[in-house]
């Protein structure tokens, strides 16, 4: 017999997942508001380059950008721009530290066969492995958060001459607070803490990464258009993209920038994912049958929660109960194969829903056969 979880157990919104992330409904409401007045009109027309532009300036204030950054976007996700890193970004050589599913992506799109081969360090799932010096890398490449496992990697510059700090922070941008200075390329997709869906790629980038871009883009090095990141800086700085931008994802990832400035920037962010993780964290150190799945707390991600559970439990059953009391998208990463739970504790996500979702856990553990 299913078990019927009691509503004052249930959370408000029953979102929590890791891949596309609960959109909050006053962003719905927002974008329904210019439904006619911007969707389906000319992207290189004042509405919509003044939304890019708006997007631009939230994000630099945002993330706090120094004189000289800016903020680029380009058409496609974060594997689009792992191409264009490889035809653009990298020089010779690049050393990409692996500690999940998307870190291992970046590092093979490295590989490509006009590059030396990367450097890969890689570490088991659920631990992290740190950067080190080597002479002839020029990107050392990391995940903020990798998504896959749940572990957080520090953005702490590596300090090599003339080589780039790049940091994939798809899931990490907006719920984590950062030094921006600490990395040359800080790039990511917004359907995470941002609240918005795909087709775009977005990144914070220093002059010396302005000045790699350009210098490559000026060589004998076949680029396409499409994976060409001068053509992002030169149409970023106009802002509009080469090609049509994904309209309603801009949009929700403004309303989004508005409502974090608003609530008190990365700081309050940060401190709000780091508030919904450590519910989840300390109630599965206190539990007799759950465990945090990343053993080193230091490196126990705040909004991608990984929760194991003794052999005793099917957390499978566990995420399919939920899933039928309205609580969705609490399944592990599909590749990763563990008896755990992935639980997003995104910036949109209510504290007190993840303090419902564990009640709800707690019951469904109660009440399993």
């Amino acid at each position: 017999m299913a078990i019927e979880i009691p509503r004052e157990l249930l959370p408000v919104d029953g979102r929590f997942g890791c891949g596309p992330s609960k959109v909050r409904p006053a962003q719905v409401e927002a974008l329904a508001s210019v439904g006619t007045s911007l969707l389906g009109t000319s992207h290189r027309q004042a509405p919509v380059k003044n939304l890019v532009g708006s997007v631009r300036e939230r994000l630099a204030t945002l993330f706090r950008l120094p004189d000289g950054y800016e903020i680029l976007l380009g058409n496609g996700g974060s594997t689009a721009f792992w191409d264009a890193a490889a035809f653009g970004l990298i020089e010779r050589r690049s050393q990409n530290l692996v500690f999940g599913e998307f870190g291992g992506k970046f590092a093979k799109a490295a590989g490509a066969p006009w590059l030396e081969a990367p450097d890969v360090r890689k570490a088991e799932p659920g631990s992290l492995t740190d950067a080190e010096v080597v002479d002839g890398i020029d990107v050392y490449a990391w995940p903020h958060n990798e998504t896959s496992t749940g572990v957080a990697a520090p953005v702490r510059r590596v300090v090599a001459d003339g080589a780039l700090t790049v940091i994939d922070a798809t899931s990490a941008a907006g719920g984590i607070d950062f030094d921006v200075t600490q990395a040359d390329v800080y790039y990511f997709a917004p359907q995470k803490n941002f609240g918005s869906d795909g087709g775009l790629w977005l990144a914070a980038v220093s002059p010396s990464a302005i000045e790699r871009i350009e210098r490559i883009a000026a060589s004998d090095r076949y680029i396409p258009e499409f994976l060409s990141l001068k053509n992002v800086v030169d149409n970023s700085r106009l802002d509009q993209t080469l090609n049509t931008p994904a309209l309603s994802t801009l949009h929700l990832l403004d309303s989004q920038l508005e409502w974090m400035l608003d609530s008190g920037g990365l700081s309050w962010a940060s401190a709000r994912t780091a508030e919904s993780s450590g519910l989840l964290y300390d109630w599965a150190l206190a539990s007799e049958v759950a465990t945090p799945f990343v053993a080193d707390a230091a490196h126990r991600s705040p909004v991608v929660a990984t929760i194991d559970f003794d052999e005793s439990v099917d957390a499978a059953a566990i995420a399919k109960t939920l899933r039928a009391n309205g609580i969705v998208d609490t399944e592990p990463y599909r590749k990763l194969g563990r008896n755990q739970l992935r639980i997003a504790t995104f910036v949109s996500i209510e504290p007190d829903d993840v303090r419902q979702l564990i009640r709800s856990i707690e019951h469904v553990l109660a009440h399993q056969g």
